[in-house]
């Protein structure tokens, strides 16, 4: 049977994603009859605009997009119907080694981090208040620089830290030009950082292939909790062509290490209020909005038996 076509906007391409990747390469889609063009958006904002304006089926983001979208009044406004990372995927990195790190050592420092309301920074900043530190007042944050271009910036420019995401975090470290210190996802604790949505209009559409979409994410979930770190960087490498394999393992044994990867793909109630939690304590949500009308999850239930 011919399969059908589906075009998936990713918030960016990095190894945090793992579960997406091997169900790609193991043929989990196409095994539920869907062709998936997967195109890398590079940024929340960015894959939210290509949903609402049809170039994308499928969004795949920080949450937080859809909340900013459905308060700003949209009608036909993304739903999410499936978690995929619990924890956040980032990492501090630093000019040396220091085993003893605090983020108390953030004290007066330069960082650099990123685009103001997206989840990245908002959860950098709950960690620092975390530990009883302004993000305003007590250290300077460079938002500046774009969406994954801020290692290459950090090093060449005065910064004592910077905020990244795998590959570039471990890049840094195996070129000598910095050493993570921290883990985000570690220090947050459990937060909805990524999930898969579409418009309430796609969805009502297209309930069968959102299922099968879902199923196929199911498995793939399924196997990165069920393989090594090795045998899943084997499998997702044809993904990451330029990264070797050596590399891909270790940033695969990281995320693992950090619990990244729910076993299920159920966006719980529970994680929704504290994104909302995050987002109000950085000052980007006016008003709290209703979880029901943002979130289904009969899609992954079903997916995963339940």
């Amino acid at each position: 049977d011919a399969l059908t076509p589906v075009t998936l906007n990713e918030v960016a391409h990095s190894i945090f994603y793992a579960p997406q990747y091997a169900a790609i390469e193991l043929g989990y889609f196409k095994d539920q009859g869907i062709d998936l063009s997967l195109v890398n958006g590079a940024g929340a904002d960015k894959v939210m605009t290509a949903l609402v304006s049809g170039d994308a089926d499928i969004g795949f983001m920080g949450s937080e997009a859809s909340i900013y979208t459905y308060a700003q009044g949209a009608e036909d406004y993304a739903v999410n119907f499936a978690q995929l990372t619990q924890r956040a995927g980032n990492f501090l990195v630093a000019r040396q080694p220091d085993p003893d790190f605090s983020w108390q050592k953030l004290r007066g420092s330069r960082v650099l981090g990123c685009r103001a309301g997206g989840m990245p920074q908002m959860v950098f900043e709950y960690i620092l208040k975390k530990n009883g530190m302004d993000p305003k007042t007590d250290l300077t944050i460079d938002q500046s620089i774009q969406f994954g271009l801020t290692a290459a910036a950090f090093t060449s420019d005065q910064s004592d830290y910077t905020v990244e995401f795998e590959p570039f975090a471990t890049g840094l470290e195996l070129e000598g030009n910095g050493y993570v210190v921290a883990s985000l996802g570690t220090d947050s604790g459990y937060v909805p950082y990524t999930a898969y949505c579409a418009k309430r209009s796609y969805l009502a559409m297209h309930p069968d292939l959102i299922q099968k979409f879902t199923n196929a994410l199911q498995k793939g979930m399924d196997y990165v909790n069920s393989h090594t770190a090795e045998e899943i960087a084997k499998t997702i490498q044809p993904q990451f062509a330029e990264t070797p394999l050596e590399n891909i393992t270790k940033i695969v044994k990281r995320y693992q290490e950090q619990d990244t990867w729910k076993e299920n793909l159920v966006f719980e109630k529970s994680s929704f209020e504290l994104l909302e939690n995050i987002l109000e304590e950085a000052g980007e949500l006016p008003e709290r909005v209703p979880y029901e009308d943002l979130v289904t999850t009969e899609y992954a239930r079903k997916a995963a038996g339940k």
